[in-house]
């Protein structure tokens, strides 16, 4: 089985937000406090509407039975499109069980609006069964269904008060958890042209997602202890061999 465990990183859609509060011909950063403080009048938090979230990082953690990997897709300048377009390629190139936290409260819905936005066409995601059975009652879009499984939301026993942070489940089962940014930092790392630093924290979220996965799977009887220590080990293995200093980073605050 194939497991493609993702997380993005956004930042406030300037353009869309230009359009539709009138903010023509302010810079991006005006642009950005304008519409906080039109969604803070209105919500009493400044947090965008999933259609304001312009997507700056997909980062996944593909594993198979024999072997992992850990990248953020496209370049640190592809447009937003191409990551869009990558991520479901990789759907249909490797008809993955998909994985995050919160991604169906978030991430996913974030990704139809902007795939709405610019056009992209992903059949094999949005498939339901009527020209593949196997999809009928196990899909990417069903919450119960574990084609994709948000597992904060499936930990929660789907009870939003339930919820909880990623980076406090990973720190309590001994994950290293957040390391050195977290989402409110993006913005203002985005607007001084940091994408290779988010792309790193995005790629150290998706390890955290994935190492609760694999205790998920443990706790569910989907493996067993020898092969959740190999799956660990193999985890251990891959970021102390990958030459990277923010994989590196991860591996020394975890072992």
């Amino acid at each position: 089985m194939n497991t493609l465990v993702f997380d993005i990183e956004t930042v406030p859609d300037v353009e869309s937000g230009k359009k539709i509060y009138d903010l023509e011909g302010l810079p991006d950063k005006d642009v950005i406090k304008a519409i906080e403080h039109l969604r803070n009048q209105q919500t009493g938090s400044d947090f965008m509407p999933h259609y304001m979230q312009r997507i700056v990082a997909i980062s996944a953690v593909l594993s198979t039975h024999d072997s992992i990997k850990v990248w953020s897709l496209g370049d640190a300048d592809s447009p937003e499109k191409e990551l869009l377009k990558r991520f479901y390629d990789g759907l249909e190139k490797y008809n993955p069980t998909i994985v995050s936290w919160n991604g169906g409260g978030f991430d996913l819905p974030v990704m139809h609006y902007r795939s709405l936005l610019h056009g992209v066409s992903a059949q094999h995601y949005w498939q339901t069964g009527d020209e593949d059975t196997s999809f009928r009652y196990n899909n990417y879009l069903g919450r119960f269904h574990w084609r994709h499984i948000d597992l904060m939301d499936v930990l929660a026993a789907y009870q939003m008060r339930a919820n909880a942070k990623l980076d406090h489940i990973a720190t309590m089962l001994g994950f290293p958890g957040k390391l050195g940014m977290d989402g409110s930092k993006v913005c203002g790392a985005f607007l001084d042209g940091k994408i290779e630093e988010i792309r790193n924290y995005c790629e150290t979220d998706v390890l955290n997602t994935y190492l609760v996965f694999l205790r998920f799977e443990l706790m569910r009887g989907k493996i067993y202890e020898k092969e959740y220590e190999r799956r660990c080990q193999q985890v251990k293995d891959y970021l102390s061999e990958s030459g990277k200093k923010h994989l590196v980073g991860f591996w020394d605050a975890w072992k």
